[in-house]
């Protein structure tokens, strides 16, 4: 870890969370992960693409997703100083969205980037899918990846037990209903995190969620608004 660490004050909104061997890992309402003594950040399941794979199958959905996910992405940036985005697999969703109206939106964001070092750990779409292509300067590579030499924290998107390590993954996209006291409800992306694995929501705009995935007794943490918030098992606020 040659390269200073980001200032020790996290976003407004962010969940800070201490691992068992002492790491500090930032929670951002974002959907993101930042390590700030790596200076590095994380986000899983972009899955670029996935609306163009849509409408070539006749689906009506609408334009504007990978806007959305680079806008997002920029902001992930600028609030936190990271100096290397680890993508947790599924960068990109199917074969057939990843064509030259897609790669005409990210090579110009790579290129405003181009000082920031990017990663894909990759998942189970970005093996039928395909890499990205080489313009955009992305290191590939497959899980488990120690983005550390000799910290405890591995870079998955299944989500994976590694003995004596926490495992940052993706592929479950966990959420969580909130309920109210009219009876209504909400249903929100969290982290999801038992001993050894954190499990990060889908960052994509246009992706699905699963209520399902998560262990019983997984901590879960929710992006409420602008903010993380730990929540009971129960879906009510602590």
């Amino acid at each position: 870890m040659n390269a200073p660490s980001l200032p020790q004050i996290p976003p407004t909104g962010t969940h800070a969370l201490t691992l068992p061997g002492g790491t500090v890992l930032w929670l951002l309402p974002q959907r993101a992960v930042v390590w700030p003594a790596a200076r590095m950040a994380f986000v899983a399941d972009v899955h670029f693409g996935k609306a163009a794979s849509f409408r070539r199958a006749g689906q009506p959905v609408p334009h504007g997703t990978t806007a959305d996910n680079l806008a997002r992405l920029d902001a992930v940036l600028a609030a936190t100083g990271a100096q290397h985005l680890v993508f947790l697999g599924d960068f990109l969703h199917a074969r057939s969205g990843a064509e030259a109206p897609l790669w005409a939106q990210l090579r110009p964001w790579r290129e405003r980037h181009a000082g920031i070092r990017m990663t894909l750990v990759r998942g189970n779409h970005d093996l039928l899918a395909g890499d990205p292509p080489a313009a955009l300067a992305i290191d590939l590579t497959d899980e488990p990846w120690q983005p550390v030499e000799g910290a405890e924290v591995l870079a998955c998107h299944h989500p994976l037990a590694m003995a004596g390590s926490t495992v940052l993954a993706g592929h479950l996209h966990p959420t969580v209903t909130l309920y109210g006291l009219a009876r209504d409800a909400a249903r929100l992306p969290c982290f999801a995190f038992t001993p050894g694995l954190l499990v990060l929501p889908a960052f994509g705009a246009f992706t699905g969620t699963s209520s399902q995935s998560m262990a019983p007794q997984a901590r879960r943490l929710a992006v409420v608004g602008d903010r993380v918030v730990e929540v009971r098992p129960s879906g009510e606020s602590d």
